[in-house]
């Protein structure tokens, strides 16, 4: 009877460890890219609280970055991204929005729809990963703060904070981030990539919008 928690504590032990190293090795290709990250919240699996964050009745629990400075903290350094999870090794991924790429962020059941209606017709989708019930697709930005003068305004716009505001589709752009694979979910599973980063030039914006809205409509 002593053996069985003991063997259970070394693999969850060897579990958190494979995560880390899971995580780091992710956050540094991100970094190869060009694509900053910082440190995210993780859902918790026990007590009263379903977030890391201090927050109580946090409404995005493990989706949201640790710090409120997070613009100015997330970097493509890769010797802070790496201190970083050796001293958070649970923290989840975050990728600010509106530098290198913007993300639609749709209902699982329209992005795999058009997902697959993308590579029937030899559309090239760019990067696509799963967050539970919904499908980001990664696009090339529209607009950051070093080209202030070509950013415009868009009614799809989403802050973390208009959630509800936009439950079909929304455009992370500028001021906006998303939770990138590895990172773990409330339901307890992780985000994934469907289709992975491969360095290749992003997608158009707009030529994807043109689907997804077809797909959503």
């Amino acid at each position: 009877m002593v053996g069985v928690p003991l063997a259970a504590r070394r693999a969850k032990k060897r579990g958190r460890a494979h995560g880390r190293a899971q995580t780091i090795t992710s956050v540094l290709e991100y970094a190869e890219l060009g694509w900053a990250s910082c440190l995210g919240a993780h859902p918790l699996r026990e007590g009263r609280r379903a977030c890391s964050c201090d927050r109580v009745g946090c409404p995005d629990p493990g989706a949201h970055p640790l710090s409120p400075a997070w613009q100015m903290m997330a970097t493509t350094d890769t010797a802070l991204l790496t201190r970083w999870w050796e001293q958070n090794p649970e923290a989840n991924v975050i990728l600010p929005t509106g530098r290198v790429f913007d993300v639609f962020d749709v209902p699982a059941s329209a992005g795999h729809t058009t997902l697959l209606a993308m590579e029937e017709s030899g559309f090239a989708t760019g990067p696509v990963a799963a967050n539970g019930d919904r499908v980001l697709f990664y696009v090339a930005t529209r607009g950051a703060p070093e080209d202030e003068d070509e950013w415009w305004s868009c009614h799809l716009d989403y802050g973390p904070e208009t959630i509800d505001e936009t439950p079909g589709l929304r455009w992370h752009c500028r001021d906006s981030y998303v939770l990138a694979p590895p990172s773990s979910l409330v339901d307890g599973s992780q985000a994934r990539w469907l289709r992975p980063p491969d360095g290749r030039p992003l997608p158009d914006p707009l030529h994807v919008l043109d689907r997804l809205a077809d797909a959503i409509e």
